[in-house]
C-alpha cells in the first residue's frame, strides 16, 4: 500500500477503513520537549516530524468574552493572572504545573448576562482570517488532518468560567441558567465554523473538549447528561455531519457510562480512554468498537517504564487495531518522564505494532 498523508490516514481510519499505518497522534509538555531538546531532538525540527507522528490542526475561534486579561502579582515561583473569561489563575513556574484556579467572575446570574453581551459583542469578527490565508495553503500542501474547534460544554464552562461547584450547584438549583451558557457558547462556535465553511476553506473534522469524568465516576449522572448537555453534544455533531465533518470528542476522566448515549448521536471518535480514570481500551473496544472509533489509551503513567509499557502496547494495540478505527497516543498527554531514548523506544514499537 503506498503511502498515505495524515489527512488520508486519519480520515479512513474514522471510517475503520484500511490504512498504510496506525495513525500516531498525540501531545507532549513543553517540560517533556525541552528535554528531549537537551538530550538529542535535532535543533530546529518539531517532535512529530522527528518521530513521524501524523500532523494535525485544530481551530478555535476566540468566542471568550474577552474581559481584560492582566498580572495580579507575580513571585519566584508563580504569576497570578485573570483571562478573557474571567478567571483568576496562579500559574507556577514550575515546567507543566497545573495552574490554580483562584476564583471565577462568572458566578452568578447577573455576571452571566454581562459574560453573554461581551461574548455576543463582535463574534462573528473573531476569525482568523489572515491566519487562515497565510496558513490553508500549506497545511493542504502538507496533507494534514484539519478539524474546526468547537467551544462549548460543560467542562469549557466550569474550568474556564464560571468554576466546579457553581456549575454543578446550578445545574440542579438552576438549569435554565446553565443551558443558556450551553447554547450561547455553541451557538456562538457553530456560527463562527460555518462562516469559516461559506468562506471555501475545507475542514475535515469537528473536535471539541468536554471533560466530564474524573477517577472512577463522571462529574454528574447519565439522567442528568441526557436532560442537559446531550441535546447541545447532538446538536453539535448533527452540524458537523451536515457539512461531512468527521467529530471527535476529548472527554478526560471515567466517562464510559455516557457512551451508549453519544454513540446513539452519533460521535465518531473518542479520545484520550483515560486508563488511569478507569477507561479499559479493550472493553470499550468491545462493547463500542462498531460504532466507534478510539484515540489513545496507552497509560501515560507507565511511558517512563520500558518493559512495563512495552507490555501494554503489546497488550493493547492490537486489540485497538483490529477492524480498524484506532489512533495511537497517551491516554491524555507525554510528560516529562519520557526520556528522548525512551521517547524513541516507544515509537519505534508503535510503528512495528502499526503496520500491516
Amino acid at each position: 500500500m503506498y503511502e498515505m498523508t495524515s489527512r488520508e490516514r486519519i480520515l479512513r481510519t474514522f471510517r475503520h477503513q484500511d490504512t498504510d499505518r496506525m495513525p500516531m497522534v498525540d501531545s507532549a509538555w513543553a517540560g517533556t520537549v525541552a528535554r528531549w531538546e537537551r538530550e538529542g531532538l535535532p535543533a530546529g525540527v518539531d517532535w512529530e516530524t522527528y518521530f513521524g507522528f501524523d500532523k494535525i490542526v485544530r481551530l478555535f475561534p476566540d468566542n471568550s468574552p474577552r474581559f481584560p486579561s492582566r498580572i495580579v502579582s507575580e513571585d519566584e515561583n508563580s504569576i497570578t493572572h485573570t483571562t478573557a473569561w474571567g478567571m483568576t489563575l496562579r500559574d507556577f513556574k514550575i515546567p507543566d504545573s497545573t495552574p490554580q484556579a483562584l476564583d471565577a467572575y462568572v458566578n452568578t446570574r447577573e455576571r452571566w448576562e454581562e459574560a453573554k453581551a461581551r461574548m455576543l459583542d463582535g463574534a462573528a469578527d473573531r476569525i482568523p482570517w489572515d491566519g487562515l490565508k497565510a496558513w490553508y495553503p500549506r497545511w493542504r500542501a502538507e496533507g494534514r488532518f484539519l478539524q474546526l474547534g468547537l467551544w462549548f460544554g460543560f467542562d469549557v464552562t466550569h474550568s474556564h468560567m464560571a468554576g466546579t461547584e457553581t456549575i454543578l450547584y446550578a445545574m440542579y438549583d438552576d438549569p435554565e441558567w446553565v443551558e443558556d451558557m450551553f447554547d450561547t457558547y455553541l451557538t456562538i462556535a457553530i456560527d463562527q465554523c460555518t462562516a469559516i465553511l461559506d468562506a471555501g476553506y475545507e475542514f475535515d473534522g469537528m473536535f471539541w473538549y468536554d471533560d466530564m469524568g474524573y477517577k472512577g465516576s463522571t462529574f454528574f449522572s447519565p439522567e442528568f447528561y441526557r436532560t442537559m448537555l446531550k441535546p447541545y453534544h447532538k446538536r453539535a455533531i448533527d452540524w458537523a455531519h451536515e457539512h461531512g465533518l468527521v467529530t471527535e470528542l476529548h472527554s478526560c476522566g471515567y466517562v464510559e457510562p455516557l457512551l451508549p448515549d453519544l454513540t446513539g448521536i452519533g460521535l465518531d471518535m473518542l479520545n484520550p480512554l483515560e486508563v488511569k480514570a478507569g477507561m479499559d481500551p479493550g472493553r470499550l473496544k468491545a462493547q463500542f468498537g462498531d460504532k466507534l472509533a478510539f484515540h489513545g489509551g496507552i497509560n501515560a503513567q507507565l511511558w517512563d517504564k520500558p518493559e512495563l509499557v512495552e507490555a501494554e502496547m503489546r497488550r493493547i494495540i492490537p486489540v485497538m487495531r483490529d477492524g480498524g478505527g484506532y489512533v495511537f497516543a497517551s491516554d491524555h498527554s507525554i510528560p516529562n518522564s519520557v526520556s528522548f531514548e525512551q521517547m524513541t523506544r516507544i515509537v519505534d514499537l508503535a510503528k512495528e505494532l502499526g503496520r500491516g
